[in-house]
């Protein structure tokens, strides 16, 4: 079975706020807040910047290159083949971490870390063999619901009068934390990797990363101004949930929620960049079938569930997708483009500097 171009922009949008709203909100903030203290919110500045870059490198590439595969085609065409391989195999391994780390996030807010993640996966790899319009729409609804739960914790958080210890500056956990914050932004490859079943990829493409990024960068910083003010120093050793006791119950339905539309968009990401390795015959045959890509992928992931836990998943999975975007900003570098790649690829290889450390 071969990708229909049936995603609008809106689609293209919701795919990547599902994948960096779920992982960024319910999955980061308490080891990048343990890493540099109240600096989280310079950590957040410098994430952003970094995953700004590599959001106009991707996009101008992606419009130059609406295929599926992401980095992968780009580093091939605009690099070589062994910088395209190179792209190819971080994406798949370190994205493949990241459902690992996503579905273990939705078992640990269930109740049942390993079960729950196991069953997630499983369940979503369904839902993607159904077709990629059922998934857009799943994610679509997940996101709405997340963001109206996250506005009103912020509201009632925002609110609450009640005095903590604050949290203190740590300077040298900027980096660090910078790095674990990537994680979160990373989202917006989704879109680029769908280049085969988006209408008029070269004019939606850039628009939906552009548009993806700017609303999570929002969310996350007022998330992150709250979180603090609310928790102080205990950010660090708790949950999003812990924000506002009154809408704990809510928060921890949300977290699995988010964590879900961050995991089928992963799901759907890494599937798309195997098909387009295994046409290349860099991965096996059989994953030149959309299906068999899905269905293995799934599989892969069920296998990371069941030997690493999620701060490994999360920390392993920056490194290598830091590698992956340092590869697509040296690409979009060869189209006449200067600053804006050089900064994102810079600022790709000192945070994979930063959080090598931590594998």
């Amino acid at each position: 079975m071969q990708p229909a171009r049936s995603l609008t922009l809106t689609d293209a949008v919701f795919v990547g706020l599902g994948s960096m709203i779920g992982a960024g909100v319910f999955a980061v903030f308490a080891p990048a807040a343990a890493a540099a203290g109240s600096a989280l919110l310079v950590s957040l500045v410098v994430a952003g910047v970094v995953a700004c870059c590599n959001a106009l490198s991707s996009a101008w590439l992606a419009a130059r290159y609406p295929q599926s595969g992401g980095t992968y085609v780009y580093g091939r065409e605009r690099l070589g083949r062994v910088w395209g391989d190179l792209a190819g195999w971080a994406f798949v391994l370190g994205k493949t971490a990241s459902c690992a780390a996503m579905a273990l996030t939705v078992g640990t807010y269930a109740g049942f870390p390993t079960t729950g993640a196991v069953a997630a996966i499983v369940a979503l790899t369904v839902l993607n063999l159904t077709g990629v319009r059922k998934s857009a729409l799943a994610t679509r609804v997940i996101v709405v619901v997340v963001l109206l739960v996250l506005g009103t914790t912020a509201i009632t958080a925002a609110t609450a009068r009640e005095a903590v210890q604050p949290a203190e500056f740590l300077p040298a956990g900027i980096l660090p934390a910078a790095a674990l914050l990537f994680f979160a932004f990373a989202g917006y490859a989704r879109i680029a990797t769908l280049g085969e079943e988006v209408r008029e990829p070269e004019r939606t493409i850039p628009r939906a990363v552009v548009i993806s990024l700017a609303i999570t960068l929002v969310v996350y910083a007022v998330v992150a101004v709250v979180a603090l003010r609310a928790l102080g120093s205990d950010l660090a050793s708790s949950t999003l949930a812990d924000v506002s006791p009154a809408l704990a119950p809510v928060l921890r339905v949300a977290a699995c929620l988010a964590a879900l539309g961050s995991l089928l968009s992963l799901q759907l990401g890494v599937s798309r960049t195997a098909l387009a390795m295994a046409r290349d015959r860099r991965l096996p045959g059989p994953l030149a079938d959309l299906r068999v890509a899905e269905v293995c992928t799934g599989l892969a992931a069920v296998a990371l569930v069941l030997s690493v836990d999620v701060t490994r998943a999360i920390v392993f999975s920056s490194f290598c997708v830091l590698l992956y975007y340092a590869i697509a900003n040296a690409s979009a570098w060869t189209l006449g483009k200067r600053i804006v790649p050089a900064v994102g690829l810079i600022g790709c290889l000192v945070l994979a500097g930063a959080v090598l450390w931590q594998l």
